[in-house]
């Protein structure tokens, strides 16, 4: 494993990419702030030693070195999904190697379906809370003691300091921002009314597929973490409609506009 993280930065220092110390994830709602960015350099996934290659087609798979507000940044613009066949490990490489380049602060994205019913699509949610219902853990691997502490405390997965900042700026922005808790599935089927149920009872506000392992890894490594979830769907088990791709994407995109400020506002203030 630690040979893998090695090589991974060794390809990327010889490229030039030395250090970062913020990382962005343009996960759905943050792909359009690639045009903000002042590109330095960047790398198909597919040319990293070891990096998965994301099987989706609307994620681009590249790793952006660049400058964002006048930060060095490093964004990955797309992710990687148990749903895809991959592993713990896969899924969260990424997160490794960030670490190693000298990583301290990541921003995240996702897409979700709105459980709370007072929440609306198009709408955001900062993450304030997770609940891991993808049957297993990034750190319960065979040797993971190597890459560092197992036992890793999640009494405060995402940084108070960050979500403070988000909720000042998205309130000098006029921008609604909702809190809430986030249930990462496995997927790749959404739920059914009786899923959406469970889903409330257990105090979930929002569901998707992704996040958790990449947050678990990351504070396992002392990385700092904001999330926000773009609400793309409402869940509702009286009403259960029929799944909407197009609709789901409209919605991705009209929080898209809104998220980008709150990020940007973040990256100015670092």
């Amino acid at each position: 494993m630690k040979e893998k993280i090695k090589e991974s930065v060794r390809f990327l220092n010889e490229l030039g990419i030395k250090k970062a110390e913020l990382g962005i994830v343009l996960g759905t709602g943050l792909d359009g702030l690639i045009e903000d960015i002042e590109i330095i350099l960047e790398a198909d996934y597919n040319e990293i030693p070891h990096f998965p290659t994301s099987s989706q087609s609307y994620q681009k798979g590249k790793l952006i070195y660049g400058k964002l507000e006048g930060q060095t940044i490093l964004a990955f613009q797309g992710r990687f999904h148990l749903y895809e066949g991959y592993d713990f490990f896969e899924i969260t490489f990424w997160v490794r190697v960030f670490a190693a380049l000298g990583g301290i602060q990541l921003l995240i994205s996702n897409a979700a379906g709105a459980v709370n019913l007072d929440f609306n699509k198009g709408e955001l949610m900062l993450i304030t809370d997770h609940l891991n219902l993808q049957g297993g853990s990034p750190l319960a691997l065979k040797g993971m003691e190597k890459l560092g502490e197992r036992f890793v405390d999640m009494s405060a997965p995402y940084s108070e300091t960050l979500q403070q900042k988000a909720k000042k700026i998205a309130q000098m922005e006029g921008i609604k921002l909702h809190s809430g808790v986030y249930a990462a599935v496995v997927g790749p089927q959404l739920e059914t009314a009786a899923e959406y149920r469970y889903l409330k009872i257990i105090g979930a506000d929002a569901v998707g597929m992704s996040t958790v392992p990449e947050v678990i890894v990351a504070r396992q490594l002392s990385i700092e973490v904001v999330a926000f979830s773009v609400l793309t769907d409402v869940c509702d088990p009286q009403n259960l409609k029929p799944i909407d791709i197009p609709d789901i994407l409209a919605m991705a995109k009209k929080g898209e506009h809104h998220l980008i400020k709150i990020v940007k506002g973040l990256v100015a203030l670092n």
